[in-house]
């Protein structure tokens, strides 16, 4: 199932790479929080609709819910997807950015097999890799202490 799961994000990824858009525009916003070195690696693209696997395996493994929930955005390997109500959001960015590095940290057979085991078990609102990119994001958008996001996932990981 990774295999499948890899092999559509990797398709995913090289259908949308000529709208892909670098990260490191937001290294002034960024500043302390995320490397120009990571930024220079992440990406996003802006589309209509969320793309998602959709495969027969994931809702029988009980990610049904996961794979229909509406979601403002996604990631995959170090390029996420975004709606546009939410493409001029730096919440949203930093957020999506956090999972950049957590699939960075991981690796993609890792990250993929420790998120579906979270969303199986606690769901999606109580998944630690979810509850760590929100909480990361509530520290950037409260102005507060700057973290370098890339130590603290590698740390916390």
């Amino acid at each position: 199932m990774l295999e499948q799961i890899e092999n559509w994000i990797d398709a995913t990824n090289l259908k949308y790479s000529s709208q892909k858009v670098r990260c490191d525009k937001f290294s002034n916003e960024f500043y302390g929080f995320y490397s120009s070195e990571f930024l220079k690696n992440a990406y996003y693209v802006v589309v209509d609709q969320i793309p998602k696997p959709d495969f027969a395996g994931l809702r029988e493994m009980g990610l049904g819910d996961f794979v229909d929930m509406d979601a403002a955005g996604i990631t995959y390997k170090n390029t996420y997807y975004l709606l546009p109500e939410v493409a001029k959001d730096l919440r949203v960015h930093f957020h999506e950015l956090v999972h950049v590095a957590q699939w960075l940290k991981l690796g993609p057979d890792a990250f993929m097999m420790r998120y579906i085991s979270e969303i199986q078990h606690v769901g999606y609102n109580d998944a630690p890799l979810e509850k760590m990119a929100y909480a990361l994001d509530t520290q950037f958008a409260s102005k507060g202490n700057k973290i370098d996001v890339l130590r603290h996932v590698a740390q916390t990981l």
